[in-house]
């Protein structure tokens, strides 16, 4: 069994769906750490909206935080200090998928960063959408990824761009998993339908 941690290049650029897809096609657990903002809604809400398979099992987060800003600030306002040492992964025969908060660099306290929750075993998944800038972020997120030494695959967000996945593609030859397109809306069958594709490359 494997864990996947599925990462973004900047915010908002699609890792909960990315995660729902993920934990559809591979019958996963689902984990957010860091759950900062929108707690009466929060992504395993969404996941598990999104999510057919009876498999699957979501865990509780290690930190609910009240305002939707960086960990680090949102555990401020809230009193709290994060620490990645009481961040633990729940134990799980099943394949897991962790999904992060923001990019790889965005701080939960005031030494540590997303990326230190990510253990060497794990297998890091980058979700990339195209914008004025996404090639620099990607590059650097992925470049940032092999430096430390980890399996490192792709998967795209949104309408596809040529030219910035052509040269993603060359600089960085990491496998990409596939594509999520920009639909009217996503709900379970359209989940399920992604989780098919992506099966085949996961």
């Amino acid at each position: 069994m494997k864990t996947y941690f599925v990462t973004g290049i900047s915010t908002d650029v699609g890792k909960t769906i990315a995660s729902a897809i993920l934990v559809e096609a591979l019958n996963a657990d689902y984990w957010k750490p860091i759950q900062a903002g929108d707690l009466n809604n929060t992504d395993i809400h969404k996941v598990q909206r999104l999510v057919t398979n009876k498999k699957s099992k979501f865990h509780d987060s290690s930190y609910l935080l009240n305002t939707p800003m960086s960990p680090h600030a949102a555990a401020e306002i809230d009193g709290v200090t994060i620490s990645s040492k009481t961040i633990k992964a729940p134990k799980t025969k099943k394949n897991l998928v962790i999904e992060g908060a923001g990019g790889l660099l965005v701080p939960i306290n005031d030494s540590e960063t997303i990326l230190d929750l990510i253990k060497p075993e794990y297998k890091v998944i980058v979700v990339s959408r195209h914008y004025l800038g996404s090639i620099n972020h990607t590059l650097l997120t992925v470049n940032l990824l092999q430096s430390k030494g980890f399996d490192v695959a792709l998967i795209y967000s949104g309408k596809a761009h040529a030219s910035t996945e052509a040269i993603i593609e060359k600089m960085t030859q990491v496998p990409i998993i596939g594509r999520i397109d920009e639909e009217p809306y996503f709900d379970k069958n359209v989940v399920l339908e992604y989780a098919e594709k992506f099966k085949e490359t996961l």
